[in-house]
């Protein structure tokens, strides 16, 4: 059915691989040291071979339907995974999902878009992206992000940092129609304010689409290579916990590490588009899977929630909150002119290292 032959040969052989990791692991359980360490060899294959496929499907489908396709592919797959691990574990995992959203946001808000903007401006000293496009997402993102993580820490109907049941599906719905009211708008309505501007000396811009049938064997592919990073994550999520509480760090490290792979797709994706000069196809990547994370992740925890009667904790703690508010603010100011240097990039840096170092020292 799918025409292989144009891909390269290891990013084709790297998910066949990683799937027979997968079913050995399964079959034998086997938990030593180097079993581990082949595990995370090819997660990380995984990763690599994740971002390829999707960037062959994006130069076939077009900005801004690629950067759309590989932050909701990886999205779902992480709500596949957050909802599983609820079920298995019980109502001691109801702050899970906010756990994980809030650690996504901070990755992809400071992490990511600091490492962008600053490889970015250290290479071609100012880079320049569409203010519309962006100033619409980060909107989106801060009303989502307060109306979910922040809110429910004020509320009086249910002491905080939980909603009650009528709450919780209110604010299901709203994250779900504002999610879906900016996909409308990145693709159909306003589709130019996302669209990145041609740059000087890329190539890939001027290189021949890959075929129908290629672009379909890639979307295969990255799909299988998706869901092969996560369940490779959740099978390595044992031995970092081990390893994590034998050093003495908090347990919400985790979360951060396992976030951290998660996105690591989305992350080189965005580097490679911002070290060619394309820093519109970063932000679309940075800020799109910060909004499908909390606008998807969102509605689907609340239905076991309501569905199980399990309290879902979703306020976030003062100094969580603090932060967060802050890179909203911050990203707000370092992206309000269309243009960003290595100064947007460092500040953005400077706050995912204190989000880092206080959520190891709190």
């Amino acid at each position: 059915m799918f025409n292989i032959a144009a891909l390269p040969v290891w990013s084709t052989l790297t998910p066949l691989i990683a799937w027979v990791l997968i079913g050995g692991l399964w079959s034998t359980n086997s938990a030593s040291a180097l079993f581990l360490v082949v595990l995370a060899a090819g997660m990380l294959g995984c990763v690599l071979a994740a971002v390829h496929h999707a960037e062959v499907i994006a130069h076939r489908v077009g900005e801004p339907y690629g950067t759309l396709l590989l932050a909701v592919a990886v999205t779902i797959v992480e709500v596949a995974l957050i909802v599983s691990l609820m079920l298995t574990g019980g109502p001691s995992t109801t702050a899970l999902a906010r756990d994980t959203v809030f650690a996504a946001v901070m990755i992809i808000l400071n992490g990511m878009m600091g490492l962008c903007m600053l490889m970015g401006g250290s290479r071609f000293g100012e880079q320049r992206f569409g203010l519309y496009g962006v100033s619409a997402s980060l909107a989106t993102l801060a009303a989502i992000a307060v109306l979910t993580l922040v809110l429910p820490n004020y509320t009086t109907t249910v002491p905080g940092p939980y909603y009650s049941v009528g709450q919780l599906a209110f604010i299901a719905v709203v994250s779900l129609v504002l999610y879906g009211t900016f996909v409308l708008v990145q693709t159909v309505r306003h589709r130019d304010y996302f669209l990145p501007k041609e740059a000087n000396g890329d190539i890939e811009v001027h290189a021949d689409p890959p075929s129908n049938r290629v672009a379909l064997a890639s979307l295969a592919l990255l799909l299988a290579c998706l869901a092969a990073v996560v369940l490779l994550a959740k099978s390595l999520a044992p031995s970092i916990e081990a390893a994590v509480a034998k050093a003495g760090a908090p347990l919400a490290v985790v979360g951060v590490i396992i976030a951290a792979v998660v996105l690591l797709p989305e992350g080189l994706a965005a580097l490679r588009a911002a070290r060619a000069n394309r820093l519109q196809t970063s932000l679309n990547l940075a800020l799109g899977s910060a909004l499908a994370s909390i606008g998807l992740t969102i509605p689907a925890v609340a239905m076991v929630s309501i569905a199980t009667g399990w309290t879902l904790t979703l306020g976030l703690d003062t100094k969580s909150s603090v932060l967060l508010v802050l890179s909203l603010f911050v990203a707000t100011l370092s992206l309000g002119t269309g243009r960003t240097t290595v100064l947007q990039g460092v500040v953005h840096l400077v706050i995912f290292a204190a989000y880092l170092f206080t959520t190891v020292v709190p």
